[in-house]
């Protein structure tokens, strides 16, 4: 397998962490040694938060939170409450030391389900840090995270970028927590395996990789731990550093990571035999490996008639076509072949373009440049008046544009149906790579003809088909010995015919109904 390693020669080394002093050191037994520590590694922190009382009136203790990661009335309830209250007179004579024991303690005064024992300083600082109460107590060297964390998120809603007509509305959130519970809830089988890494130098980012037992390659699973692993960078704040830092082939347009905030999505691809990677704090997960027929394909495919999916898909790769060659095959056509246009045609295009001072290439670059400023200042605008700007501004522009004579009637209709084009695309990082390679194409048609364009399209299938996902082939779908996977690439047949599983790597052909 192929895969994209850092930490090559020429890179710059990275600095040291300066890492917190005292964080190796045990717990000792004098709780007033381990506060002081602890307290000089978050001095100048105000919103940490050291509570100090006394275990049933007699034994000192120390409850370590951040304000505002913590559950304020389950500490009060479930922790503060039974210990303060707790009964002190049940071995007379003996000393507060002997009288707690902590197992006791745990299993007989709180009411916390989950609890977890600390060795280390640096346990306490990694357990503060993730919202999770610590408890100390005098005369134990041990400590306890208290799972109390807790914090705000948004509720569970249905992603912007992937609606859909007939499917599940709801969509990923930013608390990794909530992401794994809704795979769970569709997927009630213990095989589903879950592997985490924490990633990130002082934004200590939790990453979990999501596999099927028996369904997922071993190989998968090991490859993207060790990637993981290789990972060194202050912190990571999304999953698109992640996606840029393990994927094959960084300098190709095409991705090799499907990025999705839909479960349904996710649980598709986990048991069709791919990773699923999530992270703390992103919506978006990661999907590996993928074919490039994977981000040309809708979760609504197969949520409807086979029939009416199968037309779907067949429209879409001719949009799809039309999206990266329709300005070429314009420039080319108006320039080098004008005898292939109907006479007619010809003579109209002609009068239109009578008063235009730019050859068709020029004009094609101004258009396509406004589009795309256009459709991005549609999306960096407020919600409420971005769909507004970007409308008016291409018909007030369009239709100033053809009256100056900058740029001629047939033009803004090609670019225009270009950009629909483009829109059918289900994956935004589908269409950003074609809207990348239609500027490279228009020089080719503006220089060579429909040669040009021939030999745009050859490099694209050659770079394409040496590209990789995972050490996938990127158009695994016509490797020898894979023609099954067609079933479900340029059509989409019926369930009752989808029997395998796409073989990714492996020789034998796993079913998934009888």
């Amino acid at each position: 397998m192929r895969f994209f390693q850092r930490g090559k020669k020429g890179r710059p080394s990275q600095p040291a962490v300066t890492k917190p002093s005292g964080t190796q050191d045990a717990l000792a037994v004098n709780m007033n040694d381990n506060l002081q520590k602890i307290q000089n590694i978050y001095r100048d922190c105000i919103d940490v938060i050291f509570r100090s009382f006394k275990i049933g009136g007699h034994t000192s203790a120390v409850l370590i939170y951040i304000n505002g990661l913590a559950n304020m009335e389950e500490m009060n309830e479930n922790v503060l409450r039974p210990l303060m209250e707790k009964n002190s007179d049940s071995r007379q004579g003996a000393s507060p030391t002997e009288q707690l024991n902590a197992t006791s303690l745990l299993e007989q005064q709180l009411t916390v389900a989950k609890v977890n024992k600390v060795q280390t300083i640096g346990e306490c600082v990694q357990y503060i840090a993730a919202g999770s109460p610590v408890l100390l107590i005098d005369g134990q060297s041990e400590g306890f995270a208290l799972g109390l964390s807790e914090w705000e998120k948004r509720p569970i809603e249905e992603p912007i970028a992937e609606s859909v007509i007939r499917g599940p509305r709801e969509g990923f959130i930013e608390s990794l927590e909530t992401n794994l519970s809704l795979l769970r809830r569709r997927i009630r089988s213990p095989l589903l395996k879950t592997k985490s890494v924490t990633l990130g130098k002082y934004i200590k980012t939790q990453v979990v990789i999501c596999y099927m037992e028996g369904i997922t390659p071993e190989a998968f699973v090991t490859e993207a731990e060790k990637r993981l692993q290789r990972i060194e960078l202050d912190g990571v704040l999304e999953s698109g550093y992640i996606e840029e830092l393990i994927e094959d082939h960084p300098y190709s347009p095409f991705p090799q990571v499907l990025n999705t905030e839909r479960p349904d999505v996710a649980i598709a691809n986990l048991l069709e035999g791919r990773i699923v990677i999530m992270q703390d704090g992103s919506p978006f997960v990661l999907v590996m490996p993928v074919s490039f027929y994977s981000l040309i394909q809708s979760s609504e495919d197969y949520y409807q008639r086979a029939l009416i999916s199968a037309l779907i898909r067949w429209l879409r790769y001719l949009f799809l076509l039309i999206s990266l060659l329709l300005p070429s095959a314009y420039i080319a056509i108006l320039t080098f072949h004008q005898e292939m246009i109907p006479t007619t045609l010809l003579l109209t295009v002609a009068a239109s373009r009578e008063r235009i001072p730019f050859p068709a290439l020029v004009e094609a670059l101004i258009m396509e440049v406004v589009f795309e400023a256009l459709r991005e200042a549609g999306v960096r605008l407020p919600k409420q008046t971005g769909a507004a700007v970007s409308i008016v501004g291409a018909l007030v522009i369009g239709q100033a544009a053809v009256q100056a004579g900058l740029v001629s009637a047939p033009m803004i209709m090609i670019v225009a149906l270009t950009g629909i084009a483009s829109f059918t695309i289900p994956r935004f990082t589908a269409g950003i790579a074609l809207r990348m390679l239609r500027f490279p194409m228009m020089f080719l048609a503006g220089s060579l003809g429909l040669l040009g364009i021939m030999l745009g399209l050859l490099l694209i299938l050659i770079h394409m088909a040496s590209l990789r996902s995972l050490g996938i082939p990127y158009l695994n779908a016509h490797v020898p010995n894979m023609e099954h996977q067609a079933k479900d690439v340029l059509t989409r047949t019926p369930w009752w015919k989808l029997n395998a599983r796409p073989r990714i790597n492996e020789r034998r052909r796993n079913n998934r109904q009888s």
